[in-house]
C-alpha cells in the first residue's frame, strides 16, 4: 500500500464564510479528498513454500474508483519465478469503490530462494508498486523403496523439417549415372562387330579362302562379267601375298610383281617353285587381257583359272618360312601394345569429356549464381554452411529475447563475483568466441532490488547507462587482444518496437601465440528498463557476405515484448 503524506501549514482559514480552527479544517479537507480520489494496491500468496515444478497463485487486488483506468502487469514481469498464466480480472463493486483482482500462476524449476519483484499497476497516471515476496522452493525428495519406478518412455518421434537437399542429391547421382552410361556405351562398350570387322580380324589366309568362297557365290559368271570377276580372283591373291611376301603386291604391276616373286624365290627366301610363279603370272596377264584388251575367256577356263589360285594360295602358305619365336614375341608385343593404345586413348577420352563437363557446369553455374558462391559450395565455406544450415529460432533468458540463430545457444556460467550475487541475477548464452570470429551471445542481468531500499526515490526507477556499458563492452574486447576498433552508435528499434542502443563497428583481432591478424566486426545490442538489462553481441569476419546476410537475418529476427518493458519502467 502506497500512501502520501501531506503537510499543510493552516493559522486561519474560512469555508463558505464560517471559521474552522486547523485541526477540524485538515479532517474536513481530507475526507473531501478520499470522497474524490482514492486507491489502494495490495498483494498476496497463497503459500510461501512449494516444491520444484508446483505453482503458486499471486494475486493482486486493486481498490479505486470508478473513473480509474488500471493496468496490471502483462508478461514475465515476475522473474526469476516463471509466470505459467495470467487468469482474468475479477471486478467487485462495494459502495462507491470497485474492488479490482488478478491471480497469477507462477512456478519455478530449480530449487532455492527466490524473491517475487515488485509489480507495477498504474492507476488512471499514477504508478503504484506492490509489496517484493519470498517463496522457497523445495526438491522432490523419492523414497526409492516405497516409490514404484517406471521404464523409460519410448521415443516420440517428430516431424522431420522440410528439406530438400535429398531431391538435389537425387540429381546429382541421376546426371552422374546418365554420363557413366554415355561413356560407357559409347566408348568403354565391346560393340559387336559388323561382318566387315570380323573378316578383318581373320587371318590372311582364312580372309583369302574366304574372299574365294564369295567369288563362287556371286553371279559373275551366270552374267559373263569376266572383268569383274578377274578383277576380284586377282585382287584376292595379289592382297594375300601383300600381307605376307611383298608389302607393295597391291600396287605393282605384274611383270613387277613377278620379277619380285622370283627374287624371292632366288633368295631362298619363300620355297615357292617355278611352276607355281608361272601359273600365278599366267593367270594374271590373262586378267590384264580381260581388264585391258577386253579379251573373253570361256567361263571353264576362268572357273580353272579360280582353282588355280585356290591351289597357289596353299603353295604360297606352305612356302612361307615358319615365324620365330622371336617373331612370335613382336608380333604379340605388337598387339598388346596396340591394346594398351587403345585402352590409353579411351582413358584419355573419358577424363577429356568429364573435365569439359566440370568445366562447363561450373561455368553455367557460375553465370547464374556466381562464381564465388559455386566455388564455395564445391570447396566448403564455413560462413555459407551455417547460413544455408537449419536455423534454431528460440527465446533466452528472462524476459526473454526472442531470435534466430544458426546453431543453438549453449547456456555457460556467469562471471558474477560472490560479492554481487545477492545483488543480480545474470544468465548468459553463447555460440563461439571472440576468437572464432564468428560468434553470439545474450546477456541478461537483473538486478534484485532490496525490499527495504524500494522505497526510497531512487531506487523506485533504478535504471541502466547503456553508453558506459558500451564502453565497457568494448574495454573487454580490447583486455582479449582486439585492436583498431572503430565504433558507430545508433537507436536500434526491434520489429515489435522494443527500442534500443547498437553499437557496431571494426576491430582487429590477434590470433593467440601467433603474428596472424584477423580482420572482424562487431553488432552490440542493448535494452534496458527498471532492472533488467539485455545485451546481444555479436561478432564476425570482415569482407565475409555470407556472415553479413547472416547478422542482417539474425538482427531482423531480435524480438523484445515491449508490454513487459512498459509494466518494469
Amino acid at each position: 500500500m502506497q500512501m502520501t503524506n501531506y503537510k499543510l501549514q493552516i493559522k486561519n482559514f474560512k469555508v463558505f464564510g464560517f471559521g474552522f480552527p486547523p485541526r477540524n479544517l485538515f479532517a474536513i479537507l481530507f475526507s473531501l479528498f478520499t470522497l474524490l480520489s482514492f486507491s489502494q494496491v495490495t498483494s498476496e500468496i497463497d503459500t510461501t513454500k512449494i516444491r520444484v515444478g508446483e505453482q503458486i497463485n499471486y494475486k493482486i487486488k486493486v481498490e479505486t474508483d470508478s473513473s480509474s483506468l488500471v493496468v496490471f502487469p502483462e508478461g514475465q514481469t515476475f522473474a526469476p519465478l516463471e509466470a505459467v498464466e495470467a487468469l482474468k480480472i475479477d471486478t467487485t463493486k462495494r459502495d462507491a469503490k470497485f474492488l479490482l483482482s488478478r491471480i497469477y500462476k507462477l512456478t519455478q524449476f530449480d530449487s532455492g530462494s527466490y524473491t517475487i519483484p515488485r509489480q507495477k499497476i498504474i492507476i488512471g497516471d499514477k504508478p503504484f508498486f506492490t509489496d517484493s515476496l519470498k517463496v522457497d522452493v523445495n526438491t522432490v525428495t523419492v523414497d526409492t523403496t516405497k516409490q514404484k519406478l517406471y521404464d523409460i518412455k519410448p521415443i516420440i518421434e517428430v516431424d522431420k523439417s522440410s528439406s530438400n537437399w535429398w531431391l538435389w542429391l537425387l540429381a546429382i547421382i541421376l546426371a552422374i549415372a546418365l554420363i557413366a552410361f554415355l561413356l560407357y556405351w559409347f566408348i568403354w562398350r565391346k560393340k559387336p562387330l559388323t561382318e566387315e570387322e570380323e573378316i578383318a580380324l581373320l587371318p590372311p589366309y582364312d580372309r583369302a579362302k574366304l574372299a574365294l568362297k564369295n567369288l563362287d557365290e556371286s553371279s559373275h559368271l551366270q552374267n559373263n562379267e569376266m572383268k569383274e570377276y578377274y578383277s576380284e580372283l586377282t585382287f584376292i591373291i595379289r592382297k594375300y601375298l601383300d600381307e605376307k611376301v611383298y608389302d607393295r603386291a597391291l600396287e605393282s604391276t605384274t611383270d613387277e610383281l613377278i620379277s619380285r616373286l622370283n627374287l624371292l624365290k632366288d633368295a631362298n627366301q619363300i620355297k615357292l617353285s617355278k611352276d607355281d610363279i608361272n601359273n600365278i603370272e599366267t593367270i594374271f596377264k590373262r586378267a590384264d587381257l580381260v581388264k585391258f584388251a577386253k579379251s573373253a575367256p570361256d567361263v571353264a577356263l576362268a572357273e580353272i583359272d579360280r582353282n588355280t589360285i585356290d591351289v597357289e594360295i596353299d603353295q604360297v602358305k606352305q612356302a612361307l618360312p615358319e615365324p620365330t619365336e622371336e617373331e612370335k614375341l613382336l608380333d604379340q608385343k605388337y598387339k598388346e601394345e596396340q591394346e594398351r593404345k587403345k585402352k590409353r586413348n579411351k582413358v584419355l577420352l573419358t577424363v577429356g569429356i568429364c573435365v569439359f563437363l566440370l568445366i562447363a557446369t561450373f561455368v553455367g553455374f557460375g553465370i547464374k549464381y556466381g562464381f564465388g558462391y559455386v566455388k564455395d559450395t564445391i570447396v566448403g565455406h564455413e560462413s555459407k554452411e551455417l547460413l544455408e544450415g537449419d536455423w534454431v529460432e528460440s527465446a533466452y533468458g528472462y524476459p526473454p529475447v526472442y531470435i534466430e540463430t544458426p546453431k543453438v545457444l549453449k547456456r555457460v556460467e556467469s562471471p558474477i563475483s560472490d560479492e554481487v550475487q545477492d545483488k543480480m541475477t545474470m544468465t548468459t548464452f553463447v555460440h563461439g568466441t571472440m576468437l572464432d570470429m564468428f560468434s553470439i551471445a545474450i546477456n541478461t542481468t537483473t538486478l534484485n532490488v532490496p525490499k527495504q531500499e524500494q522505497q526510497t526515490e531512487d531506487t523506485e526507477n533504478p535504471t541502466f547507462d547503456l553508453l558506459k556499458i558500451s564502453e565497457d563492452t568494448l574495454k573487454q574486447f580490447e583486455e582479449k587482444g582486439a585492436t583498431d576498433i572503430t565504433v558507430k552508435r545508433d537507436q536500434f528499434i526491434t520489429p515489435n518496437a522494443a527500442e534500443g542502443l547498437r553499437t557496431f563497428g571494426t576491430m582487429d583481432i590477434r590470433i593467440p601465440n601467433t603474428n596472424y591478424i584477423e580482420n572482424a566486426k562487431y553488432v552490440m545490442l542493448f535494452f534496458s528498463n527498471a532492472n533488467v538489462l539485455q545485451q546481444i553481441i555479436i561478432t564476425y569476419p570482415e569482407n565475409d557476405d555470407y556472415a553479413e546476410e547472416m547478422v542482417k537475418r539474425i538482427v531482423d529476427s531480435i524480438e523484445l515484448n515491449p508490454d513487459e518493458q512498459e509494466a518494469e519502467e
